[in-house]
């Protein structure tokens, strides 16, 4: 039996995925695996490195930094997550990331990608540092329109959101089992069409697989949302997910209503901190 984490992304609502993975690393509670999509991504592989409050730490700390986040970034270098220092000075400088203890830990990490070329996911065991550093990361987390593409040998990625949002099917596909699986939104959430096809059709024009994969991801996130809770309730999934709508959006930039939402997230994982034990025993 292989015990695998699965984390979706949603930028800073990825701050509630932060609150639940910081408080089943306080309680010791392992996995085999674990797979991050975007934020998930982003703020996941703190698991593997066992860096609790990391994540709120320097989001708290920076989000109201242009350097991080800002039209400015976007105007200079094509992202609204600045490259340099997101991805650069934060996790190498200002709050290093543990690249000693994320190699030293025998649990995988894999995150998704969307191969713009097809239109179809990317998946990678993220090894450490020597892996093309944080730029695997970056890949998952660059979200179309306000982001560059990522190149990585020779593969043009952005979020992999838009192409498998929620891989639980993929980890169960590679062998894990007995998974738990943390969703950003809550259950009666129902994602629509994106507003903001017709920029999206003409900046990426020139990869037809890619648009038309943003096209249907809201019927792709809808059907895994749908296939999420038939694992669930059929015992082969165990899902934690906010009650009701997250007070935060994509883009805060407010580090109190950062805060609150990773209070929720404490919060739901404590309330059934039983029930994971139970489930992954």
């Amino acid at each position: 039996m292989k015990k695998g984490l699965i984390m979706e992304g949603g930028a800073m609502r990825g701050m509630f995925t932060a609150g639940v993975i910081d408080v089943m690393m306080e309680h010791g509670i392992e996995f085999d695996g674990a797979i991050g999509v975007s934020a998930g991504a982003a703020f996941g592989v703190n698991y593997k490195s066992r860096q609790i409050g990391r994540a709120i730490r320097y989001n708290e700390r920076f989000c109201n930094d242009k350097r991080y986040c800002s039209l400015w970034n976007l105007i200079r270098d094509g992202n609204l997550y600045s490259k340099d220092f997101c991805y650069g000075e934060v996790p190498l400088v200002h709050d290093p990331f543990d690249f000693e203890a994320y190699e030293a830990n025998p649990m995988e990490f894999h995150l998704v990608c969307t191969d713009i070329a097809t239109g179809k996911p990317h998946y990678h065991k993220f090894k450490g540092r020597e892996d093309h550093e944080f730029d695997w990361i970056r890949a998952s987390a660059s979200m179309p329109l306000v982001s560059e593409i990522v190149e990585i040998d020779g593969l043009k990625l952005l979020d992999g959101g838009i192409a498998d949002a929620i891989p639980l099917q993929y980890f169960e596909s590679i062998g894990y089992t007995r998974n738990v699986v943390i969703l950003t939104q809550h259950a009666e959430y129902d994602k629509k069409e994106s507003v903001a096809m017709p920029f999206i059709r003409f900046l990426y024009r020139k990869y037809p697989a890619l648009v038309q994969a943003i096209e249907v991801r809201h019927l792709m996130y809808n059907a895994q949302r749908d296939y999420v809770n038939r694992q669930e309730a059929a015992g082969k999934a165990l899902v934690i997910r906010p009650a009701e709508p997250l007070p935060v959006k994509r883009l805060t930039k407010d580090p109190a209503v950062l805060r609150a939402t990773y209070n929720i997230g404490r919060a739901t994982a404590e309330k059934r901190l039983n029930d994971i034990r139970n489930y992954l025993a």
